[in-house]
């Protein structure tokens, strides 16, 4: 189960494709939506992502920045972003600190191999605070856009 809306999101330091390092911190003052996928260049993932660069537009009329974290290293996370023009931040949780504090990690994934991210959905309010949080059961299930735009609206 993910974090509960209203509890203080948990602070990160992570390395996106250009080797930077970003923070939570580095949002204040936005809605920050995170997208937690198992595995770059995988079907659902792809989608998920893709929808989410298609809607960028949408998001930032909402005072909201999108992240994208996987276990990916930087370099893998670097040649997915170009291959499918992700326009935000993907960021490598390769050391899995992430993924456990917002409790979006999966011990058992596909073809035997265990802890990488669930796939799912968290919002952290410009305040700092988890306004939604979501996890499919199934990573093979997309998350529920309809419901993560509809949190979105309401915190502009």
């Amino acid at each position: 189960m993910a974090l509960a809306a209203g509890t203080k999101a948990p602070d990160f330091k992570l390395f996106n494709t250009d080797k930077k390092a970003v923070s939570l911190s580095d949002f204040t003052g936005k809605n920050l939506v995170i997208h937690f996928f198992p595995a770059a260049f995988t079907g659902v993932c792809t989608e998920q992502l893709c929808s989410s660069r298609d809607s960028l537009a949408d998001y930032n009329n909402l005072n909201a920045a999108v992240v994208g974290v996987s276990v990916d290293m930087p370099f893998s996370l670097g040649v997915f972003k170009e291959k499918n023009g992700i326009n935000f931040d993907l960021l490598s949780d390769f050391n899995k600190t992430l993924i456990h504090d917002y409790d979006m990690y999966q011990v058992n994934f596909a073809f035997g191999m265990k802890g990488v991210a669930k796939r799912g959905v968290v919002v952290v309010n410009k305040e700092g605070n988890i306004a939604y949080a979501e996890t499919t059961a199934n990573p093979g299930v997309q998350v529920n856009f309809e419901a993560l735009n509809k949190v979105l609206a309401e915190l502009k």
